[in-house]
């Protein structure tokens, strides 16, 4: 399979996904839409993985590429090829699928508890801690399964079409020299005068103290993977 991974920003890119793709015998490209570059024809690729950037969907002034990828995910939606959405891409299908995206009440950055929902049909423990770095939120689009709960957000990802699309809100490709790196650009700034809102940020020490944590997500994102692939039969591709 080849798959085109669409990036929003120069320093958050594919990290663990690229490597796993290579490992199981896939070929990949990166659109980086953030530098101009045109998005890909969806004949040109098997698949797609919308990674995370550092937009909002509310925002009123967001880039114009944004438009022509959102046109591009409306086509990956209907085409029956898998589609799976990190955190910003994560949003805009679930968007692109009819659900709300809205800025949720607590920020969650470092290390969280995710509970599987009863219905789940992800494979991944009943109870696994990923790291996350977001602050808007979805709903669970039409048709689609949830993935689970944290303490902050009611839903940390879906799966849609029988697992064919995917949006998850944390990030189990990240690697401890990705989040240092992140950490390095966009320091985690605490404000005792937040009301609280800030109960869910952790500091930069508490995110990278273990860095076996980023170990045990490899081994998630490889289920994850898996799942998502063999969702589609080899013939739609």
């Amino acid at each position: 399979m080849h798959i085109y991974f669409l990036q929003h920003d120069a320093n958050i890119g594919p990290v663990r996904l690229a490597d796993w793709l290579v490992g199981m015998g896939h070929s990949h490209n990166s659109c980086h839409l953030y530098a101009g570059e045109a998005p890909p024809r969806l004949d040109d690729c098997d698949g797609l993985i919308v990674l995370d950037g550092p937009i909002s969907l509310e925002d009123e002034d967001t880039p114009s590429w944004l438009r022509r990828e959102k046109k591009l995910l409306a086509r990956a939606l209907k085409s029956g090829k898998p589609v799976l959405g990190i955190g910003l891409g994560a949003q805009l299908l679930a968007d692109g699928l009819g659900a709300i995206v809205s800025r949720g009440t607590y920020a969650e950055i470092g290390w969280h508890a995710i509970t599987l929902a009863p219905d789940s049909p992800f494979d991944l423990p009943e109870r696994f801690e990923a790291l996350m770095w977001h602050r808007d939120i979805f709903g669970l689009p039409d048709g689609a399964l949830p993935l689970g709960s944290s303490s902050a957000s009611p839903l940390q990802g879906f799966a849609w079409d029988g697992g064919r699309v995917i949006g998850l809100q944390f990030h189990l490709e990240a690697t401890s020299a990705s989040a240092s790196a992140l950490l390095d650009r966009t320091p985690v700034h605490f404000d005792s005068q937040a009301n609280g809102q800030q109960r869910y940020v952790q500091q930069r020490d508490s995110i990278l103290a273990d860095p076996r944590r980023f170990d045990r997500q490899a081994s998630l994102l490889d289920r994850v993977l898996l799942q998502w692939l063999r969702s589609v039969p080899s013939r739609a591709l």
